[in-house]
């Protein structure tokens, strides 16, 4: 931390900080209660003031169109502006001290692997790939959503926030294997043992869910928890308004049915979650499922 309440002109910029990979600055704007156009515009100029790449707005809850306005920015801006909206939630467990909760309801897409997509020239494959999702994101948009939808980039996996990282639920098209999935997805060293501890609500989370597929992985270091569906063509364009059907509300029903019993699960020992702000792009390779 670099300091706090930093002049911006006639205003202070509630806390300001370095990325320790990176060395950009960043600026972090708190607000106890629900977002306001206010500080909006108070993250935006401390950014610009201070020449900041990474801009944290938390609050106690966002706003539908303040949180799209982080989505437009992230889509729009990067790599000179990364936003982050998270919001913060108090947790006690009988007697204990009150623990906060961070919960990620806007962020960047995975800028790392983003840049070095951009450089590449597209082949057909990551082509329609780069269609179908944008496809996707428009049927969303047209039949409406609480899912935090991030730009589409071309490959065959999409993901989804959740509110933690190492986790998110995950809807991938495989041109190859004809298929769709949509998963919860595990990463990190700790994946093993937070599947282990999900593996118990199995029967319950499979009433609200249907039957899944529990991926244990043993040769690998992440787990999921999956839906196929199979005998899906998606070279055939005339198949993408059903399964960008299938996919929004199977994504939906993950999202109901895993998000509050991932952010109940403890932080386990040699855990680097952080405060929930995604950690960096994520190694999955969706056709291989």
């Amino acid at each position: 931390m670099e300091g706090t309440e930093v002049p911006v002109g006639p205003y202070k910029a509630d806390i300001i900080a370095r990325a320790v990979s990176s060395d950009v600055k960043v600026i972090i704007e708190n607000q106890l209660e629900k977002t306001d156009h206010d500080h909006l515009g108070k993250t935006l100029t401390y950014a610009s003031g201070l020449d900041a790449h990474i801009a944290i707005w938390i609050a106690k809850e966002f706003s539908e169109e303040h949180r799209r306005a982080l989505d437009f920015l992230n889509e729009n801006a990067a790599p000179d502006l990364r936003c982050f909206g998270i919001e913060v939630q108090l947790y006690r467990i009988d007697d204990s001290r009150p623990a906060p909760l961070f919960n990620v309801v806007s962020s960047p897409n995975d800028y790392t692997s983003a840049v070095k997509t951009e450089q590449e020239e597209l082949t057909e494959t990551k082509s329609l790939y780069l269609s179908f999702w944008t496809r996707f994101r428009e049927h969303c948009s047209r039949e409406g959503t609480f899912l935090s939808l991030r730009k589409p980039w071309p490959r065959n996996w999409f993901s989804i926030a959740i509110g933690r990282s190492k986790f998110s639920v995950r809807l991938s098209a495989s041109a190859a294997k004809r298929r769709l999935a949509c998963e919860m997805y595990l990463r990190g060293v700790n994946a093993e043992k937070y599947f282990n501890l999900l593996l118990p609500q199995k029967e319950a989370i499979e009433r609200e869910t249907g039957p899944l597929e529990w991926l244990e992985l043993p040769d690998g270091q992440d787990c999921r928890i999956v839906r196929y569906r199979p005998d899906v063509d998606i070279h055939d364009q005339s198949n993408w308004e059903n399964a960008h059907h299938w996919m929004r509300e199977e994504a939906e029903r993950f999202h109901r049915t895993f998000a509050t019993r991932i952010n109940a699960l403890p932080t386990l020992d040699g855990a680097t979650e952080g405060n929930g702000v995604p950690q960096g792009p994520e190694p999955y390779e969706a056709e291989d499922i």
